[in-house]
């Protein structure tokens, strides 16, 4: 092995080791899912009923999942790797449930209409 092969095998650029961020952004993030985390337990903590419940149950789920796919998986930093990884099949889960709940709206009148 040359001199010249020697500097390369050695070389410390940061590509080699991957993407390297500031400990403090993982902190304040930890931090914000502890927070997020005690609002969940409240909700249940004051006893929140009905629709409300499961908004914010719903609410401070989907945050606390993007937090840790954004930051904990690097997402945030792969701009449109976040939008057809995170955004797009939860959308499409969306529309295929309001699709769904109104297919089941629609039979459980026909039911209704024919049956009673």
């Amino acid at each position: 092995m040359d001199h010249t092969d020697a500097t390369h095998s050695h070389d410390a650029s940061p590509a080699s080791h991957g993407q390297q961020h500031p400990i403090g952004i993982y902190l304040k993030i930890w931090g914000l899912l502890f927070v997020l985390s005690t609002l969940s337990y409240l909700v249940d903590y004051f006893r929140v009923e009905g629709l409300t419940r499961w908004t914010l149950i719903i609410v401070l789920m989907i945050a606390k999942a993007g937090l840790i796919v954004s930051v904990f998986m690097h997402m945030v930093w792969e701009r449109l790797a976040l939008v057809y990884a995170i955004l797009m099949p939860p959308l499409a889960l969306l529309v295929l449930m309001v699709l769904m709940a109104a297919e089941a709206h629609h039979t459980f009148g026909m039911r209704t209409f024919f049956f009673h």
